[in-house]
């Protein structure tokens, strides 16, 4: 059995939930599977903006939002349930749901307070409602299929906005809740994303997280396999708008793709690949719209990946924009200790990720999130520091496993980018990534020489698939 996740563009029209359901009826061939969904693509955003509306006290736009919501999916019944009892219920659920939303905008209209309990809430609505539609269209054809509210398992913390499953509680769940219906051979449609505390509260896990759900959902099953449908052929050398060559990678590994998530990969999100790695569970990245493609298995099945990674060498290209460089400078930093912890107590205390980090005996550069620091932070670095910020800039990560172990890579690395101004470089404690930081100008051109380097002779070599309706 598998657990079967469809993002937001693989469910975000009557076109794609007819074939999402034709994915589904497939795979119940080969067992019962649990199918994690999440919200209609545009339809969280769309949500987000009616709870800032609502907060500000917009209640015209926050309405006029909320009306085009209830539309949508009202819409989606219409075209996906031709049983006229089912339709008029389907659209009394949906219905019942919109009349919650507006109670919700409401309310903080009357408070004149947006918590991030209360958006966790306006956000759960996308989920529930793509889910409601989707089971309803199931039935329609036939299929023995029944929804279940995700908040009866997946139960948090209270870290709204973020919130953490809590285990033990939801693997019990899971046992007494999910599997007897899928064991009486009845699909199950759940919502990804979302959650409740104990007592009750939704949740959300952050954005991305319906990845999270599925594989923790898959996990606490012990299923076959996590299969996540999105829209592109699995993942790729690099993002395909760069270079249009780009291919699918047939296998890699889960360190592999978990760095690559972590360094901007926009196929993963990041912790949809711990659940997976405790249990050996492969994840499929796979085309809704290219069904037939293979897509890319993650994976650490040393037959899986035997004769696939190509000695070890790159794998893929990410790429991050939107980053600025930090550059620090200190004698404080000559032979002394102490003056790292003093450096990175700063980032601390203004909650600031560092994404990559080079230094010297007397500087420290570092990248870190164009919107993500104040001027606040950088008068803290210069009451110890020179501070000097570069705008503008990207990082690019060449991924591949046990990438610093092949000799003569890093030299293959830099000589392709000769014609590119790089900023900064890193090297790390990774084996499989190695780093630098460009000008946001020249990503198009970084990205392109990397790739013709280390790909355009490999595409006949079985190591790569050219993703559905390319040559």
């Amino acid at each position: 059995m598998a657990v079967m996740k469809f993002g937001g563009t693989s469910v975000g029209t009557a076109q794609a939930m007819q074939q999402a359901i034709s994915i589904v009826a497939r795979e119940k061939e080969n067992g019962v599977p649990l199918v994690v969904l999440s919200a209609c693509s545009g339809i969280t955003n769309k949500l987000i903006k009616i709870a800032d509306a609502a907060g500000r006290s917009a209640m015209d736009e926050a309405m006029a939002l909320a009306g085009e919501v209830r539309r949508h999916h009202l819409e989606l019944a219409a075209a996906l349930v031709s049983d006229n009892v089912l339709r008029n219920e389907l659209c009394a659920k949906i219905d019942a749901f919109a009349a919650r939303l507006d109670m919700l905008v409401k309310g903080i209209e009357i408070v004149g307070e947006l918590t991030e309990r209360s958006k966790d809430m306006f956000c759960s609505f996308g989920e529930l409602l793509s889910t409601t539609v989707f089971a309803a269209a199931m039935k329609d054809r036939g299929y023995d299929a029944e929804w279940l509210d995700v908040r009866q398992v997946m139960i948090t913390d209270d870290n709204f906005g973020f919130a953490r499953p809590l285990n033990d509680i939801c693997l019990d769940n899971v046992r007494t809740i999910i599997r007897p219906v899928l064991q009486r051979g009845t699909i199950v449609i759940t919502q990804g994303y979302i959650g409740a505390t104990a007592d009750g509260r939704t949740t959300t896990l952050g954005r991305g997280g319906s990845d999270f759900s599925a594989a923790l959902l898959g996990a606490w099953l012990d299923e076959n396999s996590i299969q996540i449908w999105t829209d592109v052929d699995g993942v790729m050398t690099c993002d395909p708008r760069v270079v249009p060559e780009a291919r699918s990678i047939r296998v890699m590994t889960f360190t592999e793709a978990a760095e690559l998530a972590y360094l901007g990969a926009k196929v993963l999100h990041p912790d949809t690949i711990a659940p997976a790695v405790e249990k050996d569970i492969p994840v499929y990245v796979l085309n809704s719209w290219h069904p037939d493609a293979k897509g890319t298995v993650i994976t650490n099945d040393p037959e899986r990946l035997a004769g696939m990674s190509y000695g070890g060498l790159v794998k893929s290209i990410a790429v991050k924009k939107g980053q600025c460089i930090i550059n620090i400078r200190s004698n404080r930093m000559l032979g002394r200790h102490g003056f790292m912890n003093e450096l990175f107590d700063v980032f601390s205390r203004y909650g600031v990720s560092v994404e990559m980090i080079s230094t010297s005996e007397v500087s420290v550069s570092l990248t870190v999130d164009e919107q993500s620091f104040s001027e606040e932070l950088i008068g803290d670095l210069k009451s110890f520091s020179d501070v000097e910020i570069e705008h503008n800039v990207a990082t690019i990560s060449v991924v591949g496993d046990n990438l610093r172990m092949s000799r003569g890579v890093a030299g293959r690395i830099f000589s392709s980018l000769k014609d590119v101004n790089i900023r900064m470089i890193s090297q790390g404690a990774s084996e499989i990534n190695v780093g630098c930081v460009v000008e946001e100008c020249e990503v198009v051109t970084a990205v392109r020489n990397l790739h013709h380097e280390f790909f355009s002779a490999l595409e006949t070599e079985g190591i790569f698939e050219v993703p559905a309706g390319k040559p």
